[in-house]
Order: structure tokens, then C-alpha cells, then sequence
């Protein structure tokens, strides 16, 4: 009997995961804080549920993905919270970005219900979601892994065991603060260049010639040349994950210069924008009025 799957959150990353996970054959149950991104997948033979606690209870493997620490608190554990609703002997997979503490009280609760957890943050841009061809940062139990393998393969092309409950998002954050960082860099570069009379696009023709090039650079290059920011990873989001990193680092009491640095680089951007650009809008930091 094919797997039962429920998905929380239909954003820029959970719709087309939901619309591959159709494509699949899944028998699928979505719900969504904004009911009518739900729609287009309702037409091609998703069920609505009613509630977070509705979709657990309809679901062998139930997904989460949603935008901050807050809203996975609130689809777990607020009002009709999907943990009381999974049935024993399912997998509660959270695809969110959240702090490694918050997915391991995740996991505790649901080891209380008798159901497995998996922290599996993503990596690979709407882009990605859209081609079923994600990277999954894991925290959890291996045989867990096996066990909603048929489910994730339609979702990503690779998956990272990474070690226990926690340790996936420990990686997302310090991976996600290291793109950051790079797209930062090139922001800083092509202002440095500019000012000294030299167009963007010769920096970046000898940066993909050299050892400074890196693939975030090439997807995000183009946009930051044009001034124009159509969002494939929202700002706002990174900005969060970026203080999610800086704030485990305080935890661990490690001190990270350049990301507070950054970080403040962001944060002026982020509070100036009227738009909900892409990260790559750092680059507005250096931008004449």
C-alpha cells in the first residue's frame, strides 16, 4: 500500500514538493495558513484537511515546511497542532529551517507518541523544489531514513545523514551562513569595482575564470549586474537563518566575526526594503538613492 503522505506549508518550496509528490502517485493531504495556495493543488487530487492536527492524521509520513521557529511551533503544537494528531508508527519530517533545539524537543514529543522525527532542512532553491532534485540535510535514526526514502526521492537528489536529531539543521545554518557570506563578498566586490570606474561585468567574467568562482555566485551574479531581485530565496528568510547560526554560535560560546558583520550588512538591507526581495538585494547596501 503506497504511503500516505500530509504536507504543511505551500510556499515557494512546499507547493512544487506537494505538485511532485502528486505527480508521484501520492495520496496527498496538504493544508496551508493562507487556504488558497492550496487551490492548485486541491485541482489535481489533493485533500484540504481542516487543520495541521486534520493532515497528521491522514498521514504515514507527514512534511513540514514552513518559515521560522514560530510558525513550526504553531503548526505543532498551537491550536489543533499536528503532534497529537500523528498516529503511532508514523514519521514526522521537518524540511523547515529552525534552531537544532527546537528540533530536538520536536523529536522528543514525538517520541512520546511513538513517532519518528527526521530534522531534514532543504538546499537547491525554488528551482530545485520544482525539479525534485533538493539536498537534504538530515538529523535522525538511519532506519527512519529508509523508511521514507520512496517519499523523499521524489523530492531531492541527495541525502545527508548528518547525525542525530539536531544535527540536520546545525549544518543548514552553518551552510546557510556561509552563502551569506559569498554573496555578501561579491556584493562588497562589485561596489569596490564600480566606484573604481570598472563595469560589474568584467569583475565577474575573471571571477568565473579563477578560484572565486562558486555556483551561488553564478545564479546570483546576473541579477545583482540588473538590480533586480525576483525572489528565489526571500531576504527575509535568510536573515533569519543567518541570526538562528549567529545565535547557536553564542550558545556554543564561538565568535563569529565576519557573520555579525554580515549580518549587520542584511539587516540594514532588510529593514530598508518595501519589496520582499531575494537575498542576493544586499547588494542595494552599497546602491546609490
Amino acid at each position: 500500500m503506497a504511503l500516505k503522505v500530509g504536507l504543511i506549508g505551500l510556499g515557494l518550496m512546499g507547493k512544487p514538493m506537494g505538485q511532485n509528490l502528486l505527480n508521484a502517485g501520492f495520496v496527498l493531504t496538504v493544508w496551508n495558513r493562507t487556504p488558497e495556495k492550496a487551490k492548485d493543488l486541491a485541482d489535481r487530487g489533493a485533500h484540504l484537511a481542516a487543520n495541521p492536527r486534520d493532515v497528521a492524521s491522514r498521514s504515514d509520513v507527514l512534511i513540514v515546511i514552513v518559515s521560522d521557529p514560530p510558525a513550526v511551533e504553531d503548526v505543532l503544537w498551537g491550536a489543533n497542532g499536528a503532534i497529537d494528531g500523528l498516529p503511532p508508527g508514523s514519521v514526522l519530517i521537518d524540511s523547515s529551517t529552525i534552531s537544532p533545539e527546537l528540533a530536538r524537543r520536536a523529536a522528543a514529543a514525538c517520541s512520546e507518541r511513538s513517532v519518528d522525527y527526521l530534522d531534514a532542512p532543504v538546499t537547491g532553491g525554488d528551482w530545485g523544489a520544482k525539479k525534485g532534485e533538493l539536498v537534504f540535510m538530515i538529523g535522525g535514526k538511519e532506519n527512519v531514513l529508509e523508511r521514507v526514502k520512496p517519499v523523499l526521492s521524489v523530492l531531492g537528489k541527495k541525502f545527508f545523514l548528518l547525525g542525530p536529531n539536531g544535527a540536520g539543521q546545525t549544518v543548514k545554518l552553518a551552510m546557510n551562513l556561509l552563502l551569506a557570506l559569498e554573496v555578501d563578498a561579491l556584493a562588497e566586490s562589485l561596489a569596490l569595482v564600480t566606484a573604481g570606474g570598472v563595469p560589474g561585468e568584467r569583475l565577474i567574467d575573471v571571477m568565473q575564470s579563477s578560484m572565486a568562482r562558486a555556483t551561488v555566485l553564478d545564479v546570483k551574479a546576473p541579477s545583482m549586474l540588473k538590480n533586480e531581485f525576483p525572489s528565489s530565496f526571500p531576504l527575509r528568510l535568510m536573515h533569519k537563518d543567518m541570526r538562528l547560526a549567529l545565535e547557536l554560535a553564542r550558545q556554543k560560546g564561538l565568535n563569529l566575526p565576519a557573520g555579525e558583520a554580515s549580518y549587520a550588512t542584511y539587516s540594514a538591507v532588510k529593514d530598508k526594503s518595501k519589496d520582499d526581495p531575494d537575498y542576493a538585494a544586499v547588494a542595494r547596501f552599497w546602491s546609490k538613492p
